[in-house]
């Protein structure tokens, strides 16, 4: 099978809608557009907290669907993990353009650089949540350390 196909439902998904096809930096492209997103998305702070637990499972369900119909373990074009991974950020900092800017950056970085234990996840972990756990937890760091910045300096 062609991957992505987006006439499927979970590679339109994975793609977000034709996002994860633009090049270069799809991983890039995918992460601003869902942090443009958010960033508009009125009184975003209210329902983070009820909205990322349900997109995170979402996003695991269709990076494992996605995965059995990819010649890799990653393919580039999904960016529904990038998504996932930047709102993770995003739910630890003040709604102000440049909190999230800061978050965007750094979880951009962590998730390119990959240091451990992010890389570690990278390469241990397989399947959807080897596709998902590294750029959730690219975003836990991102969003902590902004959230310091912010609140505690």
């Amino acid at each position: 099978m062609h991957f992505p196909n987006l006439r499927k439902p979970t590679h339109l998904l994975a793609t977000w809608f034709g996002i994860g096809l633009l090049r270069p930096a799809p991983g890039t492209w995918g992460s601003l557009v869902g942090a443009l997103l958010w960033f508009f998305l009125p009184n975003a702070h209210t329902w983070i907290w009820l909205i990322l637990p349900l997109f995170i499972l979402l996003s695991w369900y269709v990076c494992a669907e996605v995965n059995k119909d990819s010649d890799s373990d990653d393919h580039s074009s999904i960016v529904i993990d990038e998504v996932a991974g930047v709102l993770v950020a995003l739910a630890f900092v003040p709604h102000t353009a440049l909190a999230y800017f800061g978050a965007f950056a750094l979880f951009r970085l962590f998730d390119i650089w990959k240091p451990w234990p992010i890389s570690w996840v990278d390469e241990n972990i397989k399947g959807g949540w080897g596709i998902l756990f590294d750029d959730l937890l690219a975003g836990l760091f991102a969003g902590v350390i902004i959230f310091s910045l912010f609140f505690l300096i």
